[in-house]
C-alpha cells in the first residue's frame, strides 16, 4: 500500500502576503477597526495550523474568509460576555458591628501575642489558609498553624474566666 501523496503546499507567508489585505478588510467590516487586528491574528493563527492539512487545488481565499467569519463570531460573543463596567457605584450598607461581647474578645485578642493573635485574625476572620497566614507573619503553614492553635487556646482559657 502506498503513502498517500502530499501536495507541493506554496509557503504559508505567500498566502498571508496575497490574502491578507482582504481578510483584514473582512475582519474590519465584521467586527470593526478597534477589534479588527485581533481577529486577523487569530485568523492566520488557525489557517497556519490548518494549513498543511487543506486538499490540494482548494479555494484558499474562500477558506481564510471562512476562518475569519468564525473568529470574528468568537469575538463578538466573547464580548456580548464580558462585563460593561458600571458608571455609578451603587451605595452598599455596611451592617454595624454588635458591641456586646465585642469589647471583651478585642480585649483577650489584644492580650496574645503579635503572631497568635494575626495567626487567629488571618485564619479565622479572613479565613486564609496557613500557607497564606504564614506568609503574611513571615513564617512557614505549620507555623501559622501552631500560632493559630496556640492563640485559639489562650482566648478559649482567658474568655473561659470571665463567665465562670
Amino acid at each position: 500500500m502506498t503513502a498517500p501523496r502530499q501536495r507541493a503546499a506554496r509557503p504559508f507567508e505567500e498566502i498571508v502576503a496575497e490574502h491578507g489585505a482582504l481578510v483584514m478588510r473582512v475582519c474590519r467590516a465584521l467586527v470593526g477597526p478597534v477589534d479588527a487586528a485581533d481577529a486577523w491574528s487569530e485568523t492566520f493563527l488557525s489557517a497556519l495550523q490548518a494549513y498543511p492539512r487543506l486538499p490540494a487545488g482548494s479555494n484558499i481565499r474562500g477558506w481564510l474568509v471562512t476562518i475569519a467569519h468564525r473568529k470574528a463570531i468568537d469575538q463578538l460573543r466573547g464580548a456580548a460576555r464580558r462585563p460593561e463596567p458600571a458608571r455609578e457605584l451603587p451605595e452598599v450598607a455596611v451592617p454595624e458591628p454588635a458591641s456586646a461581647d465585642d469589647d471583651e474578645l478585642r480585649a483577650a485578642l489584644d492580650a496574645l501575642p503579635p503572631k497568635q493573635r494575626g495567626a487567629v485574625i488571618y485564619r479565622y476572620l479572613a479565613e486564609l489558609s496557613y500557607a497564606e497566614v504564614g506568609e503574611l507573619l513571615g513564617s512557614n503553614a505549620t507555623a501559622a498553624r501552631r500560632s493559630a492553635a496556640d492563640g485559639i487556646a489562650s482566648l478559649r482559657k482567658r474568655l473561659s474566666k470571665g463567665t465562670s
